[in-house]
């Protein structure tokens, strides 16, 4: 950067810690006169397929996760992981009397992770015009709660032209309640419990802060192409803030850092900001990555069957570890986003940014796997203290602070602490009166569950009794290291019990898919051999459950309770695969169930929740059942490198993220390159689970075996599993 660059920011951010603005700029616009149209259009949240995702790491000071979408920087989560702290910040461009372009509709995006080694993030956004582009990268600050994007526009064309920010304020789950104003520079808002700020390093030539749709900036600028107003929103509702920079796009007008900070009052989150440019977002991004340097070099070596995928393998072990909370240690969430309708018709549920027990359960034993035990530990003292309930029982999902979200209960979702428990050694007496609680829930109140692991039915799921049946064995292993024979007894009588019943709860004989038995779904009344009706969510039938089956069926044989030459297992897999299974250039895929209906539309518009019978919605292969057909044929003594191939080659190419869903041969597949079969759908994305599977596949694949299979239960029941 050129000397006189460099002495102009440091005048400018001089100003801003004084508390006004800079020096060498012009007074940014005073507040203005209150914008009209309060509270504005309904807020929504940004689609939950983010291209980017990042946080400082080890950093506990700086409280701050960014994520990208469609070549915006989307949802800033702010104090914690499960809490947004802003919507959307993206650029308009206009020539001031033509046209105004907006970021995320008018330029092609283009994703490139610009260290493998560290969530570092550019964006390229070339205007469908050829006017020009805009090269952004992301950092957060490791020493404060701030957000630094690195900013380089460049004219195409020769010709000058005005740049805005445009900053979707969006504090908190509810984003129809913000104030916002200019001060100190910038653009200042607040919810009263959390406040942003965001300043620019050459400053704000003017500034305004109004209502979506009815006075904020782009509906300013999209009338005649120019600022003209400069309100204060100081009413609360559906804050949109505008604020116009100094870039051009010709020399002298490429370049500027834009800060976005976060505290409790406005004057707070502006000092965090003006920190942030003070330091600069070189030094930043150095000190950034070298904290993910750290982390991956304190683990263990990336396993062979991995080599080639080593940068999925290592922003596998990233996503896991950024998705952990800094506040509520050991808390890590499904995913940073929110797909479908869960961003704006259902956004009163903040799904996805939250924590499951089962999740947590599949991330801690792929960090387990990866060499970072201490997260695994901490996920676990997350369970017992904040999740767990008095009677030992623990909410299908919650927020970090451990109330619940939705109200259902999940038996494999008491079980799998247990059995993480086990895995980590944790049986002292601390533990001991953690496990016991939860075993006595399972006891009192299974096999029958009010949901299974797919959230949406009640009854006897061969998954959820497998996961019971291991927790008990687990549970009894730690009550006898505490002396507590009568519980060890009570235990393993039990998970004895259901293990020889699993086939009469789950196996039909009689079923219209196979002359040969089959494990199904989930049984409504525990007799598999009955046609009793059970009613397929998201749109789907109501059906005889003797036609609906699921791959999950095979964690009888991961968590050890049944041989993987079973003859019901065995005689399930032509089934299954005949039903759910499709191909794909990326490799085979599974839908999660026969009739599922959680995903996009036929048209590939938004999953949304429709009439029952419907069938409006499809849903589609998930590529983390792909991981368990990996480890399920390592159990058998066969190979699965192909399986893990297919995981990574189902990643998107540029974010090197792995999705919930990934898209099959229905509509919209070969109506447009957004619709390849093998390829990311629209749903949550990274999301946790997927990434924790292909990282434990990966070390299972150089074990030889399923590296979570509990020894105590093979061992118990002789499945070959036992070393």
């Amino acid at each position: 950067m050129a000397r006189t660059a460099l002495l102009s920011t440091a005048v400018l951010v001089a100003g801003l810690l004084a508390g006004g603005a800079a020096t060498a700029t012009p007074t940014a616009a005073a507040a203005g006169t209150a914008a009209p149209g309060q509270p504005g259009a309904a807020a929504t949240w940004s689609p939950g397929d983010k291209d980017g995702f990042g946080t400082a790491l080890p950093a506990l000071s700086s409280k701050v996760w960014y994520t990208l979408n469609d070549g915006t920087l989307s949802e800033v989560y702010h104090p914690r992981i499960d809490t947004p702290g802003s919507r959307d910040t993206q650029f308009v461009v206009s020539d001031g009397s033509t046209f105004s372009d907006r970021e995320d509709t008018a330029t092609v995006h283009q994703v490139r992770l610009m260290d493998r080694r560290a969530l570092v993030y550019r964006q390229v956004n070339t205007a469908r015009s050829g006017r020009y582009r805009i090269t952004k990268t992301y950092v957060t600050d490791p020493s404060r709660s701030a957000v630094l994007v690195d900013v380089v526009f460049e004219s195409l064309t020769g010709r000058p032209y005005d740049v805005y920010v445009l900053h979707d304020v969006g504090l908190g789950l509810n984003g129809n309640n913000d104030q916002g104003r200019s001060g100190r520079g910038g653009l200042l808002s607040t919810d009263g419990v959390q406040s942003n700020a965001v300043l620019a390093s050459t400053g704000f030539t003017k500034t305004s802060s109004g209502y979506a749709d009815r006075s904020d900036g782009w509906s300013d600028l999209r009338d005649d192409h120019r600022m003209d107003w400069s309100y204060t929103a100081g009413a609360r509702g559906n804050v949109v803030q505008l604020g116009r920079t100094r870039l051009t796009g010709l020399a002298g007008g490429r370049r500027l850092t834009l800060a976005l900070g976060w505290g409790n009052r406005e004057d707070d989150a502006a000092d965090t900001a003006t920190a942030a440019l003070r330091r600069g977002f070189a030094s930043a991004r150095s000190a950034y990555a070298a904290g993910w340097h750290r982390y991956l070099a304190g683990l263990g070596r990336i396993p062979a069957a991995a080599a080639r995928w080593r940068t999925t393998y290592d922003v596998s072990a990233m996503v896991l570890a950024a998705s952990e909370d800094k506040t509520y240690r050991g808390g890590f969430v499904a995913s940073p986003g929110k797909p479908w309708a869960w961003a704006n018709e259902l956004q009163q549920f903040p799904v996805y940014h939250e924590v499951w027990s089962r999740d947590l359960y599949q991330i801690a034993t792929a960090l387990i796997a990866m060499g970072d035990r201490a997260a695994a530990r901490r996920a676990l003292d997350y369970l017992w203290r904040v999740q767990q309930r008095p009677d030992g029982s623990f909410p299908q999902n919650s927020r970090l602070d451990g109330e619940a979200v939705f109200g259902g209960l999940q038996l494999d979702e008491v079980a799998f602490p247990v059995v993480l428990a086990w895995h980590l050694g944790r049986a002292g007496p601390a533990d001991w009166r953690h496990v016991r609680l939860s075993a006595d829930f399972v006891v009192a109140n299974g096999p029958y569950t009010p949901q299974e692991r797919w959230e949406n039915l009640a009854g006897y799921s061969p998954a959820t009794i497998a996961a019971e049946i291991a927790g008990l064995v687990c549970a009894a292993d730690i009550a006898l290291r505490n002396s507590d024979a009568v519980r060890a007894r009570r235990y393993l009588a039990t998970a004895d019990r259901w293990q020889r019943d699993l086939e009469h709860y789950t196996v039909t004989t009689n079923g219209p898919l196979s002359r040969n038995p089959y494990y199904l779904r989930i049984t409504a009344n525990g007799d598999a051999d009955t046609g009793a009706q059970i009613q397929i969510a998201d749109g789907g039938p109501l059906v005889d459950q003797r036609r609906v089956v699921d791959p999950s069926f095979l964690d009888v044989v991961r968590l050890g309770v049944k041989p993987a030459t079973d003859r019901a297992v065995v005689s399930t897999l032509p089934v299954v695969d005949r039903e759910l299974r499709y191909t794909t250039a990326n490799g085979p895929f599974w839908h999660r169930s026969s009739f599922d209906g959680y995903g996009e539309k036929r048209d590939g518009s938004q999953w949304e929740s429709v009439p029952a019978g419907s069938r409006l919605t499809i849903g589609r292969g998930w590529p983390l059942l792909t991981g368990e057909r990996g480890e399920y044929r390592l159990a058998r003594g066969l190979g699965a490198q192909a399986y893990l191939d297919t995981m990574a080659r189902s990643a998107d190419d540029s974010s090197h993220f792995l999705a919930e869903q990934v898209w099959d041969h229905n509509p919209p597949a070969g109506a447009d390159p957004a619709f390849v079969p093998g390829e990311p759908t629209f749903s949550a994305t990274p999301l946790a689970w997927t990434h924790a599977g292909f990282i434990r596949l990966a070390h299972a694949v150089d074990a030889g075996r399923p590296i979570d299979t509990p020894r105590v239960v093979a061992c118990r029941y002789r499945t070959g599993l036992c070393p």
